[in-house]
């Protein structure tokens, strides 16, 4: 208890800004305090936490072990403690710091434009990173506060982030404009043979979200590449003479043309999903209202 007696403010917030920046003289310039006030300030964090917390290098500090793990609940209490002391009422135009958004380029030619194109004029402060989806790393990265928002599809999300329906989509089956599969009528049966190329933006491997309705009805399907980008499929297809299920918002593209299915694949969910720590976070509830709003702005 003494310990925790001897913590205040200050030095979580110098224990932030020392995890974050790892230099005490810039930790010191954005506190605008000196060298050897940030010194004695981490003399009192060793002190309370009875651990090194930061070995000096050549380039500045490195966090220990014990310094990482409390790096989350640090930022966590000095989140909740600006909430606190935050005016009701939020202003959009007043925001500064970074968003960290991951999406696949579905989302950034299909949803993207209209959103930043409102949050631009809303909160022209605001910076923005965008990183291609990762799904083997999702969990991790919301955790430590690396992603602020995901959007993506909900077999890619684990079951205790939140989420929020943005939109339906669904797939169209298309081969190239000149393919000697397009202008015909298939099956369910006569499709699964013809060569197939899926996208997968987030591991590298030939499986792909229609597996499972073909082996519904007891077929595998002929899938024979796998490419990590939806805004170059259209061109790989017309090349290769394939097929393949593209979402319907990307089209028409004049690389493609659309076969006649008799059965028609199951549509799905675009979804947004965050961190369950950010439930009550007035700049989440904005930026997804934000999302909200400019999805049904493009549908007007």
């Amino acid at each position: 208890m003494a310990g925790i007696n001897r913590l205040d403010i200050k030095q979580l917030r110098v224990l932030q800004l020392l995890l974050q920046e790892r230099n005490l003289s810039k930790v010191a310039e954005l506190m605008g305090l000196t060298q050897q006030a940030i010194s004695e300030q981490l003399r009192k964090i060793r002190d309370t936490f009875s651990d090194e917390m930061f070995i000096r290098t050549s380039n500045g500090v490195i966090p220990t072990v014990f310094a990482q793990g409390v790096e989350h609940p640090v930022n966590e209490i000095l989140r909740d403690i600006d909430n606190l002391i935050t005016p009701h009422r939020f202003d959009p135009s007043n925001l500064q710091g970074t968003v960290h958004i991951s999406a696949s380029d579905y989302a950034l030619i299909t949803l993207f434009p209209a959103f930043l194109k409102q949050l631009n004029r809303q909160a022209p402060h605001l910076k923005m990173v965008i990183r291609g989806f990762e799904t083997d790393n999702l969990t991790q990265l919301m955790v430590t506060g690396e992603l602020d928002l995901v959007i993506t599809f909900p077999e890619f999300i684990p079951k205790n982030l939140p989420n929020m329906l943005l939109f339906k989509e669904h797939h169209v089956c298309v081969t190239g404009q000149h393919s000697p599969y397009a202008g015909k009528q298939y099956n369910v049966q006569e499709l699964a043979a013809l060569p197939q190329i899926i996208i997968s933006p987030s591991r590298a491997n030939l499986k792909g979200s229609h597996d499972s309705w073909f082996a519904e009805m007891g077929l595998k399907r002929n899938i024979i590449m796998s490419v990590p980008s939806f805004a170059a499929a259209p061109g790989i297809i017309a090349a290769t003479d394939s097929i393949c299920f593209l979402p319907s918002r990307l089209l028409p593209d004049p690389r493609v043309v659309a076969l006649e299915l008799s059965v028609q694949p199951p549509s799905f969910d675009v979804i947004v999903a965050w961190h369950a720590r950010s439930n009550q976070s007035p700049l989440h509830l904005w930026l997804l209202d934000l999302l909200k709003e400019s999805f049904h702005r493009e549908e007007d």
